[in-house]
């Protein structure tokens, strides 16, 4: 191979570092009529009565919006494949408002002064109600955040909003509380993990404008263009046929933008008015009315028999998916499918949820989609279950972890781990970090103590049997080739990736293909970015895309020399035969001009690819902390990961996506979390007072790769995006506990959380 597991430049590099126009905002109209919202300042309320004439006087203001104006029908704005499983409990604009920042009014008007004039003279008349705002009081509370009659779950999950419950559900194998009994070791203990904002440096915005036929055209910061193509459509209740995506390159999505923040209130107002507009989030918006990860908690009791084998393991998951239930059923499922799977003995397992309304703004995807807060709980359970055994937390992982060919207990995407080297992955980790020299801590002096901590992951390749890739690839006339994808680079690179599989599956150099970004009326259908499946499964729709192609240049290069099909080869420069007496050779210029006349071979090809399985990547972490063991304060020294991602179609790429999950996971652990006030107001709604890590906040990351081959996807390759995230938070954990004593269960683990915990220890002495 010339290009794959090779680290190639991006190809949109020089683009993006010389500042060419290539997001949303700089390829919108200019003429767009500028769009924002009056948002609710009650968690609770009812509008009893708005006045909008004032507003509507001001001058250059074209349109203002309130629920009166709107359809009425209910929708989700997740961005998942149809029938979606998360319920249908929107409006555009509702009367009843759910959280503090839910939409009361659109305003649209000439200039940003003109709306933020007008939003200032609308008159509201609220009916205010208590709000339900802890999670743990929701389930069956008097206060229904969702009590209207048309709230509708096409997938029967067992929500109910009489209940203020979105889903529930039980799946048990063995009798877990019998093999728990039985057990000569056992642990129960529950964990908090906090929502999280995903922080990408992009907000989210929209453009709209109608184009010449009178269609929507929807150019959009977007992980799903097709989705919201469909969720556009059935919001302002017209066909999706009337809807046109266009996707321009994305400023970082992290799964925030699996959801369609902002792309309906641009639609309605080009929809209704005929002109452009467009919506930018500023800042402040996307901290108070965005789709931030599911604030969980989990509760864990887990089994082990005297050599240390874990026998039985029990989750339990309440899940907070905030004012309405975009991804509540599905990233609540990975919390116990990605975690219970990393125990390949267990004999008995259970895993419960409830997914309950609250009124605080909705929840939605973020990198690692519930096996984030699934596997923080998990692994911090096995690991206080190794101490309580007086044993290593590398040796009880090294006899449960997976191994290929064995079973992945609780994992339904798969049978078995088909390929798998966490084995090689721990041996290696625990390598880069010295671990059996630092194991468990080291007192430093002067009131520093040095930890260390470890945590094993899975995540998924795609979701089985649902997600769909595309691909079309086109021979032009002067032998380059155009390759038209549906899924979303979203600064993964995945674009590059695609042309490095093209470019050695039709031998042609990268710069030979030419990777068009996604139109809905012109890409292939593509599930989109999302659960770790580009690579994995529109690479394979790609590979699909150019042997078929190469068929057809060899047909009609074997017409072209006048021989056989079968006697002819293709090496990508050339369709040739070596004959008895004379080679015999076209170009591949020469083929593609002769495509374009008097040629009934269409050298064009389509098409699509699902998987049926899910194979996971698998990874370990190992961080080394540095306690001060008077301030609480933690600071991360270094921290080691070795992944096994399958075959690594681009290792630069690879490498990056890694370093950048763990600086996440790493935020997620120590600094990140929203807060809520008493009434409902988020705290935190700057990256002033939300603290996201900086480069100077973690020391040393480093990356290994521990390559397997997985058959169904790639080149061997597997998916890498989520899993990487998943292991800072328990590693760290353990790492301050070793360093401490301090056994903190609730994310993030401030300095005051550590302080307070070793206070309390000195004062049991």
């Amino acid at each position: 191979m010339k290009y794959v597991n090779q680290p190639v430049r991006k190809t949109d590099a020089m683009a993006l570092v010389t500042g060419k126009p290539v997001y949303t905002d700089d390829l919108a109209p200019k003429d767009c009529l500028i769009v924002k919202i009056l948002r609710s300042p009650h968690a609770n309320a009812w509008v009893e009565d708005i006045k909008t004439g004032n507003a509507e006087k001001v001058a250059g203001i074209a349109c203002i919006l309130t629920y009166k104006d709107v359809p009425q029908k209910r929708f989700t704005l997740a961005g998942q494949t149809a029938p979606e499983m998360s319920p249908d409990d929107r409006l555009i604009i509702d009367r009843h408002v759910r959280f503090v920042g839910d939409v009361v009014a659109i305003v649209a008007g000439e200039t940003e002064e003109a709306v933020d004039k007008a939003l200032k003279r609308i008159k509201v008349q609220y009916r205010v109600e208590a709000p339900v705002l802890d999670m743990h009081k929701a389930k069956d509370n008097p206060i229904l955040v969702h009590p209207e009659e048309n709230w509708k779950l096409k997938i029967p999950l067992g929500g109910n909003n009489k209940r203020n419950l979105c889903a529930e559900a039980l799946e048990e194998h063995g009798d877990v509380d019998k093999v728990l009994s039985e057990c000569k070791y056992t642990v129960e203990q529950t964990y908090h993990t906090k929502a999280n904002q995903q922080t990408m440096m992009e907000t989210f915005r929209t453009a709209c404008y109608m184009d010449h036929f009178g269609r929507l055209v929807v150019l959009s910061s977007t992980q799903i263009p097709f989705h919201v193509r469909r969720i556009v459509g059935r919001a302002l209740d017209i066909p999706a046929s009337k809807v046109r995506v266009i996707k321009p390159r994305i400023g970082g999505g992290f799964g925030a933008k699996q959801t369609s923040v902002s792309e309906i209130y641009p639609a309605i107002v080009t929809w209704k008015t005929g002109r452009p507009s467009k919506m930018i989030f500023s800042r402040y918006e996307s901290m108070i009315c965005s789709s931030p990860r599911h604030e969980m908690e989990i509760t864990v009791r887990a089994g082990a028999d005297e050599n240390g084998i874990i026998k039985a393991i029990d989750v339990y998951t309440l899940s907070n998916t905030g004012a309405y239930g975009e991804h509540s059923s599905t990233t609540v499922g990975l919390s116990g499918h990605k975690s219970i799977g990393l125990y390949r003995h267990t004999e008995a397992y259970r895993f419960a949820f409830d997914v309950v309304y609250t009124n605080v703004q909705a929840a939605g995807a973020y990198r690692g989609y519930g096996a984030t807060q699934g596997i923080f709980a998990v692994e911090s359970a096995v690991n206080e279950l190794a101490h309580k055994m007086g044993m290593d937390p590398v040796r009880i992982k090294e006899l449960n972890m997976p191994i290929e060919g064995g079973p992945l207990p609780g994992y339904p995407d798969v049978p078995y781990a088909q390929s798998c080297t966490m084995d090689k992955c721990m041996a290696r980790a625990k390598e880069m970090m010295d671990w059996d020299s630092k194991y468990p801590f080291r007192d430093m002096g002067n009131g520093k103590v040095r930890g260390v901590g470890v945590a094993m992951a899975m995540q998924g390749s795609s979701i089985a049997g649902v997600d769909v890739g595309g691909a079309d690839i086109k021979l032009n006339e002067d032998g380059s080739y155009t390759l038209a994808l549906g899924c979303t680079d979203m600064g993964t690179g995945c674009d590059t990736i695609m042309a490095q599989i093209a470019a050695d599956c039709l031998e042609t150099p990268m710069e030979n293909i030419v990777v068009f970004s996604v139109d809905t009326d012109i890409s292939p259908y593509d599930s989109g970015s999302y659960a770790s499946s580009t690579t994995y499964t529109t690479g394979v729709a790609v590979m699909k895309a150019c042997q078929e192609l190469r068929k057809k240049i060899c047909e009609l290069g074997a017409q072209m020399i006048e021989v056989d099909q079968d006697k002819v080869d293709f090496d990508g420069s050339y369709v040739f035969c070596d004959g008895e007496e004379e080679e015999k050779r076209v170009s591949l210029e020469q083929i593609a001009l002769k495509g374009t006349f008097f040629n009934n071979i269409e050298l064009q090809v389509v098409k699509q690819h699902s998987s049926p399985l899910s194979p996971p990547p698998f990874m370990v972490g190992m961080a080394e902390v540095e306690v001060d063991t008077e301030t609480g304060t933690v600071e991360v020294l270094d921290y080691v990961a070795a992944v096994d991602c399958g075959t690594p179609i681009n290792p630069n790429l690879a490498r990056v996506q890694t370093e950048g999950g763990i600086a996440q996971g790493i935020g997620m652990a120590l600094f990140e979390e929203v807060q809520y006030t008493e009434k409902g107001k988020v705290r935190n709604n700057s990256l002033m007072q939300y603290k996201i890590p900086t480069r100077e906040d973690f020391g040393n990351i480093r990356v290994a790769f521990e390559s397997s081959y997985e058959e169904s996807g790639p080149f061997g390759a597997k998916s890498i995006g989520e899993l990487v995230i998943d292991t800072p938070c328990p590693a760290i954990a353990e790492a301050i506990y070793n360093a401490t004593g301090v056994r903190v269960r609730e994310l993030p683990i401030t300095p005051e959380k550590v302080a307070m915990g070793i206070l309390k220890k000195k004062l049991e002495k």
